[in-house]
């Protein structure tokens, strides 16, 4: 079996601060006259290479997406969610156009089962240098009934989820770089793919399950002529997927539909 593996570097990760458990420790990203290798900013967003660049083979950047240290997404006020996935997009379309990586990943961790380290909301942005992309993204994993579609952004949940359970998916049906021009329509897609990140981040952490999720991840995708975004509730991992690569699909998807129905449209 083809897998793609990748050599983490043990002295650089035992140096990385962790604040998502050990609340009172200092957070790096509110120390902001100290941060360095700042690439970009948008407002109080900061795109910066990371410090802690524990993955060889690979450029990591981080994008810190406000000031406050204890903010959620699911209580960011419209205008700035949108900046936040247009900044990251932007980011990403750029690292993508230097031609310097086989292929580019941005993805988010938040809570304590996320695989995160840090409680400051931010994103990650990883190029990878020498990588299998066929291994990075199956079209199966986007497979579901509808549960919302708004022009061309469809929103799903998984009947053949990645891991297991209930998966989030955001399909906006045109390239990375038409999603960020200034066509009219485009910007209604970005603006409805950020609401529907949004709502399903406010959903799984909230509503679904009694609350009693969290963690999340979000992961975003390029296929071609496409944008996509997974979205995971997480909880410790199942065991038979860990040990045998079995997936679950739960049987109230239904429910999850009309729920996540009756709460956003």
């Amino acid at each position: 079996m083809k897998e793609n593996i990748i050599t983490f570097d043990m002295s650089v990760g035992r140096q990385k601060p962790e604040t998502m458990r050990h609340r009172q420790a200092d957070c790096p990203f509110c120390d902001r006259e100290h941060l360095t290798g700042i690439v970009a900013t948008a407002g109080d967003m900061i795109f910066l290479h990371n410090k802690y660049n524990v993955m060889q083979g690979a450029d990591q950047y981080v994008l810190i997406e406000g000031s406050d240290c204890d903010a959620e997404m699911p209580d960011y006020s419209p205008a700035h969610m949108h900046e936040v996935i247009r900044f990251g997009l932007v980011n990403w379309q750029h690292m993508l156009d230097s031609q310097r990586y086989t292929d580019v990943i941005f993805f988010k961790n938040c809570g304590p089962f996320s695989g995160g380290t840090i409680h400051h909301p931010h994103m990650q942005l990883i190029g990878l240098h020498d990588i299998d992309r066929s291994l990075l993204y199956d079209d199966s994993w986007f497979h579901g009934p509808v549960i919302d579609r708004t022009q061309r952004v469809t929103l799903n949940i998984s009947d053949a989820p990645k891991i297991g359970f209930w998966e989030l998916n955001i399909t906006a049906g045109m390239p990375l770089d038409e999603l960020l021009s200034d066509k009219p329509a485009s910007q209604v897609s970005l603006i409805t793919l950020a609401d529907d990140i949004q709502h399903c981040v406010d959903y799984l952490t909230r509503h679904f399950n009694r609350g009693r999720c969290d963690s999340y991840n979000l992961f975003f995708y390029h296929p071609a002529n496409m944008v996509r975004v997974k979205i995971l509730p997480r909880y410790t991992t199942p065991p038979l997927y860990v040990g045998y690569d079995i997936h679950f699909c739960p049987s109230n998807l239904d429910d999850v539909i009309n729920d996540f129905r009756a709460l956003y449209y």
